[in-house]
């Protein structure tokens, strides 16, 4: 990505005159009757810069193209790129800019008839291998054009023209700028109910984890992309060769979300960190039936926050083995990234993050620990402290860390502790990275502390698979717990309660359909 600017660029745009282009913008949005809150409009914000992201990405390359004498093929055809519609300050506006955008037949900004840009760029096809076009056509067949007002559309688009990303430092400040709107559409996000992992448990996984370049990196549930992003990174700082570079963009970072606007936001979030086709699967990834994931669809590291406390339509249900099929999604992914972990001489190794009913429900959620532990060696559980994910839920959280090199012998726990000082966290103080320090010190060094205990494989075995063990070093117990983690503990139990209430309305659904099939499946 260190690409030195041409002769013709315009002058670099700093991180201050970025900042104030995107609050003009979002201004500018919130007069359009279209459009209702940053769910709306960042996801607005983003295909818009996209589209001028991806013109000025494709001018760097055509002048580095002449210059070494190489062909070069765009990733779009005129009048579709920026520099067709968008960048004459004065260029097509009001209804008939609302009409190229949304139309699936439209006059052009040459004044041709054809296809609207939207229906365009939805039916790009890349070359044998997939490009850039098959990454831009899945993007905008989740883009959705929310704004009414075509006069304010061309006066959005008029000020994102006067960014420009045609080097590395730019990208570079869009990238923390882009960071920064994520973070305030999570904290809408969870109002509706998506809880997206703190950066910090994101590093700390990647850190403990540490995929190593040629290895490939799988999140079967990416959201916005942040597991990705931070893994990509990380490879990318073991570079040394184009070699690697190229080694790095082709074959190591792997997605799933099934959402379009996490999908949308995920593929920008890769291409702003240097990405260049990321390979994101725009479908549910537990779409496919396990027994049908062989060995080419396996990997080496998967890194994931899967959500939990949903509930999956029966023909995915389906998917699953009989005795372990379950209302709670999260459970469902565990099965999942246990099938997607490489087997053989170099196993794959998995970080998962689950709610703490995963680690001490039974029924199902035992039979599939019980897979987990005689087929894997879960070596760790790290306890989050209460409140990681506050202010929008207090269910407590947990990360298991488990390998293909064999079952389990013995669980190592770490305790994490809570913020010092404080008693929780909160979306202006939310947890850093640096309070894990002590955790990755202790990850390559083990030993018991009032922090670290070890239990054998036995003992979880003689408790039904129940994982939920407490720190024997620990001072404190249920009695004397203060008050907020008590409502934690108990809201942790109502909500497992309700997880076997869902289990049970599910047998007795499938028991109802064996006895006398319905005519059409019920609506869900």
């Amino acid at each position: 990505m260190n690409r030195k600017p041409a002769n013709n660029t315009p002058a670099p745009t700093t991180a201050q005159r970025l900042g104030s282009v995107v609050k003009s913008a979002r201004d500018i949005m919130r007069k359009d009757k279209g459009l209702n809150g940053d769910l709306d409009r960042l996801p607005m914000l983003t295909w818009i810069m996209f589209l001028k992201f991806l013109d000025d990405m494709e001018t760097v390359r055509e002048e580095e193209a002449v210059l070494s004498g190489e062909r070069f093929r765009p990733a779009l055809d005129p009048p579709y790129r920026w520099r067709d519609w968008a960048a004459r300050p004065d260029g097509i506006t009001g209804p008939e800019l609302i009409a190229f955008v949304n139309n699936d037949e439209a006059t052009r900004p040459d004044g041709t008839h054809g296809p609207g840009l939207f229906a365009y760029l939805r039916g790009l096809q890349g070359a044998d291998g997939g490009d850039r076009r098959d990454v831009i056509a899945t993007v905008f067949r989740g883009a959705i054009n929310r704004m009414v007002n075509g006069y304010l559309l061309r006066d959005v688009i008029n000020r994102i023209n006067g960014v420009h990303f045609t080097s590395s430092e730019e990208i570079h400040t869009l990238g923390s700028l882009y960071e920064s709107l994520l973070k305030e559409m999570r904290d809408a996000a969870g109002d509706s109910g998506e809880f997206y992992t703190p950066r910090a448990v994101v590093r700390f996984m990647v850190q403990a984890l540490d995929p190593r370049l040629g290895e490939t990196v799988l999140d079967p549930a990416c959201g916005t992309g942040g597991f990705l992003v931070e893994a990509y990174g990380h490879l990318a700082r073991q570079c040394r060769t184009v070699e690697d570079r190229r080694l790095l963009q082709r074959a190591s970072i792997l997605g799933g979300e099934a959402k379009p606007l996490p999908y949308l936001l995920a593929q920008m979030n890769l291409l702003l960190h240097g990405l260049e086709a990321p390979r994101i699967d725009p479908g549910n990834s537990l779409r496919h039936p396990l027994r049908e994931i062989g060995d080419r669809d396996r990997v080496d590291v998967i890194l994931t926050n899967p959500p939990f406390g949903g509930e999956e339509e029966r023909g995915i249900l389906g998917n699953f083995p009989e005795d372990k099929q379950t209302a709670e999604t999260a459970l469902l992914f565990l099965q999942l990234i246990m099938r997607r972990l490489r087997r053989g001489a170099k196993p794959g190794r998995a970080g998962v993050v689950v709610p703490n009913g995963t680690l001490f429900g039974d029924g199902v959620a035992a039979r599939i620990k019980e897979e987990l532990v005689k087929g894997f060696n879960l070596h760790t559980v790290v306890r989050l402290p209460n409140g990681v994910f506050a202010p929008y839920t207090s269910i407590p959280t947990n990360i298991l860390f488990f390998d293909r090199s064999g079952p389990t012998r013995e669980v190592w726990y770490y305790e994490q502790p809570p913020p010092e000082g404080r008693k929780q966290y909160t979306k202006t103080a939310p947890m850093q990275f640096e309070e894990f320090a002590a955790c990755l010190a202790w990850w390559h060094d083990r030993a018991e502390t009032e922090r670290a205990w070890r239990v054998p494989v036995e003992r979880i075995v003689a408790a039904g698979y129940n994982l939920d063990l407490k720190n024997p070093h620990g001072k404190e117990d249920f009695a004397h717990l203060p008050p907020e983690q008590l409502a934690d503990d108990i809201l942790a139990k109502e909500r497992r309660i309700m997880e076997i209430m869902a289990e049970i309305k599910l047998v007795l659904a499938v028991g109802v359909e064996t006895e006398q099939p319905p005519a059409h499946p019920p609506l869900r």
